[in-house]
């Protein structure tokens, strides 16, 4: 039985990570629909977008966007973030901030790819959820920290944040991680 969850793809909407990370957003999105988990984005631009384009053009099973937007409209004219690789998106009205937090709690898991302050704040909201994360390396940005802020703020066994260069692997290692939580519940997942 094979366990289906909801993993966010996190990272730069804009910033040099973003050209840094293209390639590996493009190619966590084609591991995320080659391991036929759900995809959720913040409905962003840049990383997270490249990501939802990859993984819906390898045939992945369901991607969902959280926007900061109160409706499509909202989403594209005055946030002008895109549509087009998402089977649902929902409209919160929560702008960044609320919308960071309804992502993450939304989410079993999530890779951050590269990054600037949206991606620290998604990272500190699953540091404080218990959220498993993982950090593509190899983008730039705020992921080539994470090593430190950790040391700084005193969590030196974070058991919930693991980092690979190769996007399946970290896919693999997310899973593992939340089939082992919820091992009693496999079949809620399935």
């Amino acid at each position: 039985m094979k366990s289906i969850y909801q993993i966010c793809i996190s990272g730069a909407a804009k910033g040099s990570s973003v050209e840094e990370g293209k390639r590996l957003a493009l190619q966590a999105g084609i591991a995320m629909a080659g391991a036929n988990q759900t995809l959720l984005t913040g409905a962003t631009i840049g990383l997270p977008n490249f990501a939802a384009e990859a993984y819906k053009q390898h045939g992945g099973r369901m991607s969902v966007g959280i926007s900061p937007a109160s409706s499509k409209v909202e989403h594209v004219l005055k946030y002008r973030l895109p549509t087009a690789s998402y089977d649902t998106i929902l409209y919160t009205g929560l702008h960044y901030v609320g919308r960071d937090a309804l992502l993450i709690n939304s989410s079993d898991a999530v890779i951050s790819i590269g990054g600037r302050l949206g991606t620290l704040h998604e990272f500190t909201i699953a540091m404080e959820t218990d959220t498993p994360i993982g950090f593509l390396q190899g983008a730039g940005g705020i992921s080539n920290e994470i090593m430190d802020l950790l040391r700084i703020a005193g969590e030196t066994k974070a058991d919930n944040v693991v980092f690979s260069e190769d996007p399946k692997d970290l896919i693999e290692q997310l899973i593992l991680i939340l089939n082992q939580r919820n091992q009693k519940y496999l079949k809620i997942y399935s």
